[in-house]
């Protein structure tokens, strides 16, 4: 029986044209660095994000429909900082507060794309 041992990456979809934007985002408001592609996957466009523990790719999709329900969660460790940052950075959020044992918040990347941000209080 094969396992799943981990994610290796989640993909994110953006419209053609939007590497620059999705850089904006990515680099410059979420602080994650980015990553060369392999040269064979170049030529579809899009750009890796990482931050070593995660690994963001933002690949082009056309036609272009934004994930408005489907979100990654990024598990963070201060998200009363995060989200500091992230609204200083000019980037609305929206508050959650019905998970319980956790603080959350979404943000819609550029392209529209739902993510997710939460501090577990409790474990």
């Amino acid at each position: 029986m094969m396992l799943i041992k981990r994610i290796d990456h989640i993909q994110l979809a953006a419209p053609i044209g939007s590497e620059d934007e999705a850089r904006s985002f990515f680099q410059g408001v979420l602080s994650l660095d980015e990553v060369e592609k392999p040269h064979e996957l170049k030529k579809n466009g899009g750009v890796w994000f990482s931050n070593g523990h995660i690994h963001i790719h933002v690949g082009i999709e056309e036609p272009f429909l934004p994930a408005k329900k489907a979100h990654p969660a990024f598990e963070v460790s201060d998200i009363d900082a995060l989200s500091s940052h992230i609204i200083e950075k000019g980037v609305s959020i929206q508050e959650d507060h019905r998970l319980p044992g956790a603080k959350r918040f979404y943000v819609n990347d550029p392209f529209g794309n739902r993510l997710e941000f939460l501090e577990w209080l409790e474990k």
